[in-house]
């Protein structure tokens, strides 16, 4: 790991050569701008576009080409080749603001662990976005409160930061979109944050929620009733995983956290 290297930025991306080079030259120019060292990390979850082409054009850009095994796969792949002491995950399409780093990072210092940007709450903005989707999300976040994680409001804003040393330590104890996770058609939209979050409660690692700023992307890859069953089925294999002792590990000795 290069020590220099303190924050690390993740994209996974799936066919997103139209989106994703306006988000480079907006992440590349904001961490340009900064006193620290910093890498953009693209992972190319198996495009068929030119995707990964035009990602190795951009300056500064590190990219990792795998097998089309959906975001879950991509992003543990990402978190786990980072060399940052901090790393974003962050959508292909910015729907939260590059900016928003700054709301989140100042929680490290205060002692959290896992840093997630949050649709909900006070001072948190959605932009733009259908109600009939607004109204899905709260849907699936209640179940996922009941059956995996009380009291997170958003588990699934793309928008995370994390330490590196609980990145790695979380993303080596995923099982759904683990190593073994199989290769698979079109846009995959999973809840591996569900899993991912689930993990880092029983390892007692302290989880803030930040509210933030977010926009609905009119280009969306999110298939309401594919992609909410996935989903839910994610959920349910969390609960399961638990009961049958997949993820038994000793916990830390960080407290259990969240804040809003």
């Amino acid at each position: 790991m290069s020590a220099a290297v303190f924050l690390s930025v993740v994209i996974p991306a799936y066919n997103e050569a139209r989106r994703l080079p306006a988000t480079l030259e907006r992440v590349g120019a904001y961490l340009a701008q900064q006193s620290f060292e910093s890498e953009i990390l693209v992972v190319d979850d198996g495009s068929t576009d030119e995707t990964a082409v035009l990602a190795e054009r951009h300056p500064g850009v590190r990219v990792l080409k795998r097998d089309h095994r959906g975001k879950g796969f991509a992003v543990r792949a990402g978190a786990l080749d980072a060399r940052g002491a901090y790393i974003l995950l962050c959508d292909a399409d910015l729907a939260t603001p590059i900016e928003e780093w700054e709301k989140l990072f100042p929680f490290f210092a205060a002692g959290y662990d896992v840093v997630i940007g949050s649709r909900e709450g006070l001072g948190a903005r959605r932009l733009g976005e259908p109600l009939h989707r607004h109204i899905m999300g709260r849907v699936f976040n209640l179940l996922v409160r009941l059956i995996a994680i009380p009291g997170i409001n958003d588990t699934q804003c793309g928008f995370k930061a994390l330490s590196r040393s609980a990145a790695h330590d979380l993303f080596q104890r995923v099982r759904i979109y683990g190593d073994g996770a199989p290769v698979v058609q079109g846009a995959a939209v999973t809840a591996y944050d569900v899993e991912l979050l689930f993990l880092a409660r029983q390892c007692g690692y302290r989880i803030a929620e930040v509210p933030v700023t977010w926009r609905y992307g009119t280009e969306t890859k999110v298939d309401p009733v594919r992609d909410s069953w996935r989903n839910l089925r994610d959920v349910l294999q969390v609960r399961r995983n638990d009961w049958l002792g997949v993820y038994r590990v000793a916990p830390t000795s960080r407290s259990i956290e969240t804040k809003a």
